[in-house]
């Protein structure tokens, strides 16, 4: 979301997400596919029951009170969730649905109640102020607001915000750290907001080859901020990993080259001139001091 107004929400075809167990490893049996992995499991009964029907040919699946689209069917769960997002509505009742039930909506929760998920990839955003964000629930626009639909996700949940960035970069990297590299934080608290504000600064590198790239920098500050209801009431925000980042106007040029080796002879003139210079300040002041120390024995001989 950025400051042109413009959002993009439920990236999928650049961002992978591989989903890790209670103990942050990656599942053997769960690659980082942008797909569903057709796998042969066990399905129950009720799940094969609401198969059998929403496969069946003609299907028009009810939307449950929900905006249904122009052809009046809700044939799968997101169709659903849709219907109830643009009425207004959040989706807390997925168990009673039969396109969730058929899709194992309800079961893939559960699976993953307990797990994390190790997120690459890579975005394009505006050279414009804007945010990227981690947050719970499903996110959607209503009255031109980003709201996060966090009903399906609350019952008997708490919500782990710690994480760790491998490496956050805009553009290509170098062969410099950026400043969040390995950066890990740490909490107990479910209700937890962390924001990063990055000022991006355009970076130009010319090589000793002519080779040149353009890439950024950027610099953060961070803040943190517990959101658990106080004595009942929200304190407001949304609890997650947020990214606010901003363009700076400038560009920072930076260019290899390589000293001459007229370069190299004036410093080491200078090096030796200097050596000479301290030497002679030093000959002079114990030529000094002796002279002084010889006058002032000479006078005590005299009397």
């Amino acid at each position: 979301m950025d400051a042109a107004g413009e959002h993009q929400n439920d990236i999928f075809h650049d961002i992978f997400k591989v989903r890790l167990d209670p103990n942050g490893k990656p599942h053997e049996d769960k690659p980082p596919e942008k797909h569903e992995i057709n796998q042969k499991s066990v399905v129950p009964k009720e799940v094969e029951a609401a198969r059998n029907i929403t496969n069946e040919p003609g299907y028009c699946g009810s939307c449950y009170g929900g905006v249904a689209p122009s052809n009046g069917c809700c044939n799968t769960c997101d169709d659903v969730k849709k219907a109830y997002t643009d009425k207004g509505w959040s989706f807390s009742n997925p168990e009673n649905i039969e396109q969730c039930i058929a899709e194992g909506f309800v079961q893939k929760m559960k699976d993953q109640h307990d797990e994390g998920c190790l997120v690459y990839g890579h975005i394009e955003v505006n050279k414009v102020a804007g945010n990227f964000h981690f947050a719970p629930g499903k996110s959607f626009q209503q009255s031109n607001m980003h709201v996060h639909d966090l009903q399906p996700y609350l019952e008997g949940k708490n919500w782990d915000f710690r994480h760790t960035i491998t490496n956050l970069a805009f553009g290509r990297g170098i062969n410099f750290k950026n400043p969040l590299d390995g950066a890990n934080k740490h909490t107990t608290d479910p209700y937890y907001m962390y924001q990063y504000f990055l000022k991006v600064v355009g970076t130009k590198y010319t090589f000793l080859n002519k080779t040149t790239i353009y890439t950024n920098q950027y610099s953060a500050t961070e803040h943190e901020r517990d959101l658990t209801p106080k004595n009942g009431y929200s304190v407001g925000g949304l609890p997650g990993v947020f990214f606010n980042f901003e363009i700076s106007p400038m560009l920072v040029t930076m260019k290899e080259y390589k000293r001459p080796f007229t370069n190299f002879l004036t410093n080491i003139c200078a090096i030796v001139g200097g050596i000479f210079t301290v030497a002679g300040i030093l000959d002079s002041f114990i030529y000094t001091a002796e002279k002084t120390l010889s006058r002032k024995v000479d006078l005590g001989k005299s009397t």
